[in-house]
């Protein structure tokens, strides 16, 4: 049975929580305590974490930090401040995804089932690599065929889907879970203009009714990674008024394509 770990020191929402996600078929570990949470952590090993920002002992950003230091765990992060840089923060130090309180319950099981599900593609991905590069194993004989599927070449950057690393040049690239399935979406769709509205359904995969900031923080951080200068982005390019493509040019400056008018205006 999944496991998941909240960790909310306001007793009605946690036993809300665990309420709804135990009715949805998960075992659910609840405490209050940031310190308690890391020790319950790496007890149980939960598949996912719904980590309050605002905690007793440990607040929810250094316990955040904890566990990306061993763990790449899917965490779900709920705040009841609204300022931006919390949710920037957070996602800065690992948190896959953010909620503002008050929250609707059915969003977070939609948003839960997307990180399990991503999650499971991951483990999937990597366990069909191993079983391709045993001895014998057909495919594995065949590197160009297996390279195909779980390469993606752009330029200089090297996109390995299996085993989930990007190198560029003979540079690796350090990616947090979501700056990957981004970057490896954008490389899947090379030359399309993808929407931000787009990219947050289909990477973060789940419908979004707020408002399109991540995709512009996470895309901001890919550029400082991958781009030699990402003032002038080489890869990534912004399409004003419409979103992103990944495209190799040796242009200095962003792409700008024309919207047009609606009508009347």
């Amino acid at each position: 049975m999944t496991k998941i770990m909240v960790v909310e020191d306001e007793e009605n929402i946690a036993s809300t929580l665990k309420y709804n996600l135990v009715r949805e078929g998960y075992d659910v570990m609840t405490t209050g305590d940031g310190r308690r949470a890391l020790e319950i952590f790496k007890q149980e090993k939960p598949d996912l974490v719904i980590l309050d920002l605002m905690l007793p002992g440990m607040n929810g950003l250094d316990l955040c930090r904890q566990i990306r230091q061993f763990s790449i765990v899917p965490i779900l992060m709920l705040t009841a401040r609204e300022e931006e840089v919390d949710k920037i923060l957070g996602l800065e130090l690992g948190a896959d995804d953010y909620m503002t309180k008050p929250f609707n319950l059915r969003e977070v099981i939609a948003r839960v089932r997307a990180m399990l599900r991503r999650m499971e593609m991951i483990q999937s991905n990597t366990t069909s690599n191993m079983v391709a590069e045993e001895p014998g194993n057909g495919e594995a004989k065949n590197g160009a065929n297996r390279e195909t599927q779980n390469q993606i070449k752009v330029g200089d950057l090297l996109i390995n889907s299996s085993q989930h690393t990007v190198t560029l040049g003979d540079r690796s690239i350090a990616l947090k879970p979501k700056e990957f399935d981004l970057l490896a979406f954008l490389a899947r769709h090379p030359g399309q203009v993808l929407t931000r509205e787009m990219l947050l359904e289909r990477v973060w995969d789940y419908d979004y009714t707020g408002g399109t900031r991540t995709v512009d923080v996470h895309i901001r951080w890919l550029r400082e990674k991958i781009e030699p200068d990402p003032s002038r982005p080489r890869y990534i390019h912004t399409i004003f008024g419409v979103g992103y493509k990944l495209d190799i040019t040796e242009g200095a400056t962003p792409l700008t394509v024309a919207v047009p008018a609606k009508p009347g205006v």
